[in-house]
């Protein structure tokens, strides 16, 4: 009984699992406006630096907001991190009926992406690119689109700010581009509200702009954690 307990205490030392939900006033994603107020839950496992985690986001108040499950494996050693992300959406792709198990190349709904990053400390900086999947240019080439993010974390009267700027490299349909362009600019606060001496809510306000597109974003939200 002594070596399976202490079997399990070191498992549970070394095995982490993230439960959590983000409700937000509207869905911004990248300097893009993909939805109003949503509730995106988080599941995921992690081992020494391998991690798979699920996500996905559902509207709250408008039904005509797209459903989306992401599936995400990573990866970090040290500041290092790389990974692959299988975004499904139940509408807007190339199958109409939104099937999920339906991967073919040009009758699909899910879009693979490929990661690499660096985290400096002061920042970090993150590299995204589709590889496969529902990403084609108009004239129906694949547009391998990407995306590139700066991120800069910094503590201001005890609050928690993340300031981003974002870029796609070339064209894309899928951001909306024609060539290089800005498309996220951000400012983030997180304060945690405590609601018992075990207990606090991480609530966030967040300014979005997209010189891109002209449009700007306020975003409320907050999280629920065990």
């Amino acid at each position: 009984m002594m070596l399976v307990a202490s079997v399990t205490a070191i498992a549970q030392d070394e095995v982490e699992t993230t439960i959590s939900g983000d409700i937000v006033s509207s869905y911004i994603w990248r300097g893009q406006d993909l939805g109003s107020a949503a509730v995106q839950p988080t599941l995921g496992v992690g081992y020494k630096g391998l991690s798979l985690t699920a996500w996905g986001s559902y509207g709250l108040v408008n039904t005509a907001d797209t459903k989306e499950f992401d599936l995400t494996l990573a990866y970090t050693v040290g500041g290092l991190n790389i990974g692959v992300t299988d975004y499904w959406f139940d509408r807007g792709g190339l199958d109409p009926e939104g099937r999920y198990f339906k991967y073919d190349a040009h009758g699909t709904n899910h879009v693979f992406e490929a990661n690499i990053g660096y985290d400096f400390g002061l920042a970090s900086l993150q590299w995204f690119t589709n590889f496969t999947g529902n990403d084609y240019k108009v004239d129906g080439k694949r547009a391998y689109s990407s995306y590139v993010e700066v991120a800069v974390p910094f503590k201001l009267a005890t609050v928690d700010w993340t300031a981003t700027a974002g870029a796609v490299p070339f064209e894309s349909v899928q951001y909306g581009t024609s060539g290089f362009a800005v498309t996220n600019l951000a400012l983030k606060a997180t304060k945690e509200i405590k609601v018992t001496d075990t207990f606090s809510i991480p609530v966030f306000g967040q300014v979005v702009g997209n010189p891109c597109s002209q449009k700007a974003y306020l975003v409320f939200g907050f999280t629920l954690q065990p």
